[in-house]
């Protein structure tokens, strides 16, 4: 059968020839949110813990982190080849030299890394540090992931985020123009964004040239400012079969030249507030790419839907 939605996963074993996976590392990095560059506190929704492979720390050596995970992967999942997913905080809010240093190392740890993820922010990505980067880009393949987490300007505001919009369409168009594959991480659900403004997202992020995007419903978490918001008055989140739906008719409007990574956020129980699915990731997956099979639909189907929302408990079915 043919794929309905363009998957990072065949896309990377078509690219390297085999399995390919990401070993998280944590650089012990900050971010400009958080040590008063450009505001205290961090994003209102993000609790780094909540997200944390088992194993990783900055206590540990770059070489170390890539080594243990590389075992890990190896034997788990047969994996091949590596790419470093340098995942924690903002990977580029540091002295260029610094930076240099890390990504070589990692780079070095095992002959098996074929490149590096970065995750950082729109606004730590100055002229230097993306040139340095196009030169590591010569031998290995080093993506960019930008977390621009919502379109709208004062939804950034609220989030605590510290930047705008057009300070992310500045960045990826310098880091566009340097022959650098561009991720981009949005997460859908803030209740105060209509589900008429989340189906716009699609629209904006096929007209910006990126090459791959993750996709997050919200998920509220421990030891957060949206969590301690949640928790003294809760607020509609995504149920399982809302998400389902929707997702659905994201990918629907979306681009098929973007690449898929993600479509869908995670946590540990643990750490988890809301909403709490009880679903494996595999069952997540498969539903919604039954709910494609089911109105024979793909990505980038309908780009210009004519009744952009649809009833979800009508649309999607559990059985």
């Amino acid at each position: 059968m043919p794929a309905r939605y363009t998957a990072y996963g065949p896309w990377l074993r078509n690219k390297f020839g085999g399995r390919v996976y990401k070993v998280s590392v944590d650089g012990g990095f900050t971010c400009p949110n958080r040590d008063g560059s450009v505001a205290r506190g961090g994003c209102t929704y993000c609790n780094n813990d909540s997200f944390r492979a088992t194993g990783v720390s900055a206590r540990h050596s770059v070489e170390d982190q890539v080594q243990k995970g590389i075992a890990f992967l190896s034997n788990r999942y047969q994996a091949e080849k590596f790419l470093v997913y340098w995942q924690h905080y903002t990977n580029t809010y540091g002295p260029v030299d610094l930076l240099r240093r890390l990504f070589v190392r990692s780079l070095e740890a095992d002959e098996r890394v074929v490149g590096l993820s970065i995750g950082t922010r729109a606004d730590c990505v100055e002229d230097e540090k993306l040139e340095m980067l196009q030169d590591l880009a010569q031998t290995h393949f080093i993506t960019l992931e930008y977390g621009l987490e919502s379109i709208y300007d004062s939804t950034l505001a609220r989030l605590n985020r510290g930047h705008d919009r057009s300070c992310f369409e500045d960045a990826v168009r310098r880091t566009r123009k340097r022959g650098l594959p561009i991720c981009t991480h949005v997460i859908l659900g803030f209740p105060w964004e209509t589900r008429e403004q989340m189906l716009s997202y699609p629209d904006y992020l096929n007209s910006q040239p990126i090459d791959f995007l993750k996709i997050h419903h919200l998920h509220v978490v421990k030891h957060t400012a949206l969590g301690r918001e949640y928790l003294a008055d809760p607020f509609w989140t995504f149920s399982y079969p809302e998400w389902i739906c929707f997702v659905c008719n994201f990918l629907e409007r979306l681009s098929p030249h973007i690449v898929v990574q993600r479509l869908y956020g995670w946590a540990p129980d643990q750490d988890l507030i809301a909403p709490k699915w009880g679903k494996a990731k595999a069952v997540i997956l498969r539903d919604i790419e039954q709910e494609l099979e089911r109105r024979n639909s793909w990505q980038g189907k309908d780009p210009n839907p004519v009744n952009p929302v649809n009833p979800v408990e009508k649309v999607f079915r559990q059985d």
